[in-house]
């Protein structure tokens, strides 16, 4: 029984922690819409995608851009070839 009752409150603990957890990542993300490219390219050098998927029109770039769909769509008017990703370098 005790055996029993120790594996309930262990689950219970992890269950709650995992949960904690995931909580505090999602709220850590911050959208912050840049004023132009060059205001955005200071903290993301290789620009913003929308999804890991999206493929650079625009030919060879130097940097991998940084995949926040938020962040994206919050900076979407610095997307100049709708390729989506905002200031590609």
């Amino acid at each position: 029984m005790k055996k029993i009752f120790v594996m309930f409150v262990s689950f219970v603990l992890i269950l709650g922690f995992s949960s904690i957890s995931t909580g505090v990542a999602e709220a850590k993300e911050k959208v912050v819409t840049y004023k132009n490219c060059t205001e955005l390219n200071k903290v993301y050098k290789g620009g913003v995608a929308r999804s890991s998927s999206v493929k650079n029109k625009g030919g060879k770039t130097k940097y991998k851009p940084f995949v926040s769909e938020a962040l994206y769509d919050a900076n979407k008017k610095s997307d100049r070839d709708k390729d989506l990703i905002a200031c590609e370098r």
